[in-house]
């Protein structure tokens, strides 16, 4: 059974700022299917990395979604317009959900990821269940992708 992802981050310790994120498709709040790992990815239409990175992480994920341990998630947390995003999102489409921020004040939503200065792109590869991430600033590929999982699902089986 889905819940919401702001019951998922109150329960991992996070502020509720995550009421401020809606799915850019549907308009509503954010689901979450409480995934062994989740790949959260910050980015921006104005970004030129952002950009840049998208496409190969969605290759990255078309190859991981469907195995089963550990089941990965994948979110694209747009810090940025409706329109911006709907007019990147027609040349650039991807398979993993979008999610936008819309609220007041997105340097601090990102704090709570551990994204101090609001760098963008910005990725945190987390597991809710055991309490385990690590953060990737910058631009992110398959490989870099693939340690990071690893790395945190270890941390997660000591």
């Amino acid at each position: 059974m889905k819940k919401l992802i702001l019951a998922a981050l109150l329960t991992a310790g996070l502020p509720s700022l995550a009421a401020d994120l809606i799915d850019h498709k549907s308009e509503k709040p954010v689901a979450n299917s409480m995934a062994d790992i989740q790949v959260l990815n910050f980015w921006a239409t104005y970004c030129v990395p952002c950009r840049k990175e998208m496409p190969e992480m969605n290759r990255w994920f078309q190859k991981v979604k469907t195995q089963k341990s550990p089941k990965i998630e994948l979110a694209g947390i747009a810090i940025d317009s409706k329109d911006n995003i709907n007019n990147f999102l027609k040349t650039t489409p991807v398979s993993y959900p979008i999610w936008r921020y819309t609220g007041k004040n997105s340097r601090a939503f990102m704090k709570t990821y551990g994204n101090k200065v609001g760098v963008l792109p910005y990725t945190v590869v987390r597991a809710p269940k055991c309490g385990k991430e690590q953060a990737i600033t910058g631009e992110v590929d398959g490989k870099k992708l693939n340690q990071a999982v690893q790395a945190v699902w270890a941390q997660c089986k000591k």
